[in-house]
């Protein structure tokens, strides 16, 4: 389970004293704990969010620091830019392989025609499969992308 790995990535950046990652772990156990409670508000059951949802959660992470990224190198601060570089790789260690953009499209062209969607009203149909089937493993703005460009 990833929730298990995490945590034993936690102890295992502890005992090795990396700082970085420690601290890029800590935040990532953080923001799942959140969650959690999100979801148990939500009427979830105890046992936390599943592993697709975690998996969500970490590519916003890495793309809310790739935002970042861009920001740090408009101000001119590289320091900080290499931080956010090095939690990203840290982050992207727990997601499975990314799809290319080809897959991406082959998956889209696939699920509109398991759909049957016809225009761009059937989008959320689409994106709803894609996120069910490819979470963690699909960046969905390129999907977005790609399936208005499919849908038109």
């Amino acid at each position: 389970m990833l929730r298990d790995s995490l945590s034993q990535a936690l102890k295992d950046a502890m005992k090795a004293k990396d700082s970085r990652r420690t601290a890029t772990l800590r935040l990532i156990l953080a923001a799942l704990k959140d969650r959690d409670i999100a979801a148990r508000t939500d009427g979830a059951d105890r046992t936390g969010i599943p592993d697709d949802q975690i998996l969500s959660m970490l590519q916003t992470m890495v793309r809310q620091r790739r935002e970042s990224i861009t920001m740090y190198e408009q101000g001119g601060r590289a320091d900080l830019v290499e931080q956010e570089k090095d939690e990203i790789a840290i982050i992207e260690g727990f997601l499975p392989k990314q799809m290319e953009e080809a897959e991406i499209k082959a998956a889209a062209e696939a699920a509109v025609a398991e759909i049957g969607a016809q225009g761009i009203k059937d989008m959320g149909k689409v994106m709803g499969a894609l996120k069910g089937k490819y979470a963690g493993q699909m960046d969905f703005g390129k999907a977005s992308a790609i399936l208005k460009a499919l849908l038109s």
